[in-house]
């Protein structure tokens, strides 16, 4: 009985020490840990950014090298309109290379056209195709709704002709592929649109903006362009943005710029 009775207790003090102790302990470790969650959110948010810019980016960069491939003289190779944010069209001929010579001259503007059936198999159904008349040296796109290969045989029955095209025409199979910058649609948060003719995509989220200049025969940059035939380099500047406001710095949304520079190879200088 006179061992236990010489063992002190925890006086009341002690455990509010040791409970504030404890307290200062916890609110350490939990805002270390806000911290780092925030930086982890300020880093995916970079991260995300940078990988939107440079796909949206590489992916100009890759049509406008293509602008200009193989194309009939009657087709301008890029389309521009500096309209902040700017838009551009580049135009080529498709890969793998498919295009060929009316066998036979058409007899109504909606006559089927025929081909050769050894060169046929390369044209797809409800594609744009184009069709150029030499002689006239003039063409229109139109969509090709069926590919008889056995009959070398190419229908339009959804789209006639302006015209009935001679023999020797050549019918392509053209990329048309631009570039725009929806920022109506959901305006907190920009879009890169990649578009084939008239059906619009998404191509890459948070795109803020898109500017174009080019540059001439005779070493002039200009905002826009009267024909394409002058233009011997594209100038690209796209502006990535974050898609939240960066949670640790509290500056609002980061932007990453990124430049680059396009020889248009495929044009006849």
């Amino acid at each position: 009985m006179k061992k236990i009775r010489s063992n002190y207790g925890v006086t009341l003090i002690e455990l509010l020490i040791g409970a504030v102790i404890a307290l200062i302990c916890a609110g350490a470790a939990l805002e270390l840990y806000v911290n780092q969650q925030k930086n982890w959110l300020a880093q995916e948010n970079i991260t995300d950014m940078q990988q939107n810019g440079r796909a949206a980016i590489d992916e100009i960069v890759y049509n406008a090298r293509q602008a200009g491939y193989h194309l009939p003289p009657a087709l301008d190779a890029i389309y521009a309109a500096n309209s902040n944010p700017d838009s551009i069209t580049f135009v080529y001929l498709k890969e793998p290379q498919c295009d060929c010579g009316l066998t036979s001259p058409m007899p109504q503007p909606s006559s089927e056209l025929k081909l050769s059936p050894d060169t046929i198999s390369c044209f797809q159904e409800d594609g744009w195709a184009y069709i150029y008349d030499p002689f006239a040296e003039e063409g229109e796109f139109f969509i090709i709704t069926e590919v008889q290969v056995a009959a070398g045989h190419l229908q339009h029955n959804t789209m006639p002709l302006s015209k009935k095209y001679p023999a020797g025409s050549v019918v392509y199979m053209i990329e048309v592929v631009t570039f725009h910058i929806d920022n109506t649609t959901d305006s907190l948060h920009p879009k890169l649109m990649y578009q084939r003719f008239d059906v619009p995509n998404i191509y890459a989220d948070n795109i803020e903006d898109l500017q174009f200049t080019y540059t001439l025969a005779h070493g002039a940059v200009v905002d826009d362009f009267i024909s394409a035939d002058n233009v011997r380099e594209v100038n690209i500047q796209v502006v990535a943005r974050t898609d939240r406001i960066d949670p640790a710095r509290r500056q609002g949304y980061l932007r990453d710029t990124l430049e680059t520079t396009v020889y248009l190879r495929n044009m006849d200088f």
